[in-house]
């Protein structure tokens, strides 16, 4: 099964509060960057992000193969909170991207 176009443009506006976050297509699913950088993905209308420690605790949040062949990722249930949302995907850059 493949992702909606209604799904994604959901996540995408949940994540409006903050700048420079996009998305590209990729065989049916959907890549979502944040500056520039992968930080996840829409799978089977499923929100999911790269796995970062600093993220485990927030929120409901299960791991799970996005599809068949790739590394874990934590699916994020509860994408009714867009600042939830939008906390997650600031700290799985600053833990994946920014240097120490």
């Amino acid at each position: 099964m493949s992702s909606t176009k209604q799904y994604l443009d959901y996540i995408l506006n949940q994540l409006s509060g903050l700048s420079d976050v996009s998305c590209r297509a990729m065989m049916g699913e959907f890549i979502v960057y944040y500056r520039g950088r992968i930080i996840g993905g829409i799978y089977d209308d499923r929100f999911m992000v790269k796995r970062a420690k600093s993220v485990e605790n927030m929120g409901n949040i299960v791991s799970e193969i996005p599809y068949d062949g790739a590394k874990e990722m934590f699916r994020i249930d509860d994408t009714d909170n867009a600042q939830l949302l939008c906390d997650i995907v600031k700290s799985v850059y600053q833990e994946l991207y920014m240097k120490k």
